[in-house]
């Protein structure tokens, strides 16, 4: 049976001078639906496993298969437009602005290319032209960083200017709208340039233990925006890089890693503080981790309401790897040393005069509980 094509040729309804068919409806359906089913492809596992053969970045493989997904989306969505008979030409410029669809297209593909060539620069003076340089590792990374920044900035000014899009024309631009963009923008300037004056200064390198706030942990990435910092719990925490030009930070591992710990222990009144003073000492040097030299070191605090306090002092490279845990052991150390020498680390103790009067005391009945087969004497 022959299929009378004129009638799903009949226009539905019109949209300026043209109109639209049921034809047209099909092919727009059936186009959006497979630029919607290739954007979905591109942002799929299997894409991703495939991109990584070839030793992309994670971030990098993300923003290209992102960027892909959503061009694709876009290209099927403006041939799903021409099929239903509304012409949108690709080199004509679009309606506001100089630039055609064909246009936009090759910026995007040459905004990827310019990241793509940033990444792998940085990559390559990192791994292989600065491995071997003999400068300090963190050093070679900062420097890996700012010619990654230097090479990204100028390759997008540079696509800008062949795209058509002129820096002159940005500029009049941002200052007709450069107050609300400005401080909008304000914080993301101001942490680029403090990535940039930490990676020249290199008050943080990579694997320094810093606390910063809130924020404790071994750094792990120096990024344009923010550092990461990963805590000893294994939680990452991106931290902007403002906060460490801006406040006050710690850094356990600046210049000359070994820390000197500070432990403080108490013991009961009447306990020979030679004895103390050899069990703190043992416990101190028994410690795998402390430092031969200088040596651990045992002061007398003071005479407390309860306790004689003393203070063990150990040095240790331990505080940029684990100090909690080093800590931890050296209190399970002291309280052995402490036992085995007979010397007791007394409750808080309260002494009660009474100047005058009498208190009666009652002696309350002895409360025996036994288990069952358990043979009791009183």
């Amino acid at each position: 049976m022959a299929v009378n094509l004129t009638y799903y040729e009949k226009p539905l309804f019109y949209v300026g001078q043209h109109y639209v068919s049921t034809l047209g409806l099909i092919a727009f359906a059936a186009l959006f639906a497979l630029g919607l089913i290739l954007s979905r492809f591109l942002q799929s596992d299997w894409v991703r496993r495939l991109s990584s053969r070839f030793k992309l970045e994670t971030n990098f493989i993300a923003i290209v298969t992102t960027i892909l997904s959503l061009a694709s989306l876009v290209f099927f969505t403006i041939t799903a437009i021409n099929a239903a008979g509304l012409p949108l030409a690709w080199g004509a410029p679009l309606p506001g602005i100089k630039l055609s669809l064909i246009n936009i297209f090759l910026l995007i593909v040459m905004l990827v290319a310019v990241f793509w060539l940033s990444s792998r620069t940085k990559r390559f003076l990192f791994t292989s032209l600065l491995a071997n340089s003999g400068l300090n590792r963190s050093l070679q990374y900062a420097l890996s960083q700012i010619i990654s920044n230097v090479v990204l900035v100028i390759g997008v000014i540079l696509v800008l200017e062949n795209t058509g899009i002129h820096l002159g024309a940005l500029a009049v631009f941002a200052g007709a709208v450069g107050v609300g963009i400005g401080v909008g923008l304000q914080g993301i300037a101001s942490n680029f340039i403090s990535g940039l004056i930490i990676l020249a200064e290199r008050p943080i390198t990579i694997g320094d233990r810093v606390e910063v706030g809130d924020t404790a942990g071994q750094v792990q990435r120096i990024n344009a925006r923010s550092t990461l910092v990963l805590t000893n719990d294994n939680i990452s925490i991106i931290v902007p890089n403002k906060k460490f030009i801006d406040e006050t930070v710690t850094n356990w591992t600046y210049g000359d890693p070994r820390v000197r710990f500070r432990i403080p222990v108490g013991v009961a009144y009447g306990s020979d503080i030679e004895k103390v003073r050899t069990a703190l000492t043992a416990a101190g040097r028994q410690h795998p981790k402390a430092l031969a030299e200088p040596a651990p070191s045992v002061f007398l605090e003071k005479f407390g309401d309860s306790s004689i306090d003393f203070e063990l002092v150990v040095w240790s490279s331990e505080m940029s790897h684990r100090p909690r845990r080093f800590r931890s052991d050296l209190n399970f150390l002291i309280e052995r040393h402490l036992r085995e020498a007979g010397i007791e680390i007394p409750y808080p103790q309260r002494d009660i005069y009474i100047r005058g009067g009498s208190i009666p005391v009652t002696s309350a009945p002895a409360r025996i509980e036994a288990t069952p087969g358990a043979s009791v004497q009183a």
